[in-house]
């Protein structure tokens, strides 16, 4: 029952971000509305971890089986795909190393400052 209930708040915010998306005229996903009113709820303390912490584990575990449907689309456009492979090979490639060096530089940088204000 305490699964039920967490998953439940998790959709009460997700139908929030669907309602945002409707009412407001920007062009952002739903999706992102609700993710960042979920981070504002639990950053604000409205809701508490201990409140969709097991739901939002299930819901993690379950995410690889999400994409499979994406994935036989994918097989399904083949034909239209192939010409674009070493362009989309090139762009994932760039993207992912940019994204990793990033990463790794804010993470240094933020280490760096969390041991200057140890000291």
């Amino acid at each position: 029952m305490k699964l039920l209930k967490q998953f439940m708040l998790i959709l009460l915010v997700s139908l929030v971000g669907e309602l945002l998306k409707a009412l407001l005229p920007l062009p952002v996903p739903a999706s992102v509305y609700g993710l960042a009113l979920m981070l504002g709820c639990l950053c604000l303390g409205w809701i508490k971890v201990e409140q969709v912490d097991k739901a939002a584990d299930f819901l993690i575990e379950i995410m690889p089986i999400m994409f499979i449907p994406a994935a036989v689309g994918l097989t399904e456009a083949w034909d239209s795909l192939k010409p674009m492979l070493l362009p989309l090979a090139v762009v994932i490639l760039l993207t992912t190393v940019l994204v990793m060096a990033v990463t790794g530089i804010t993470a240094q940088q933020m280490m760096k400052k969390g041991e200057k204000h140890h000291e």
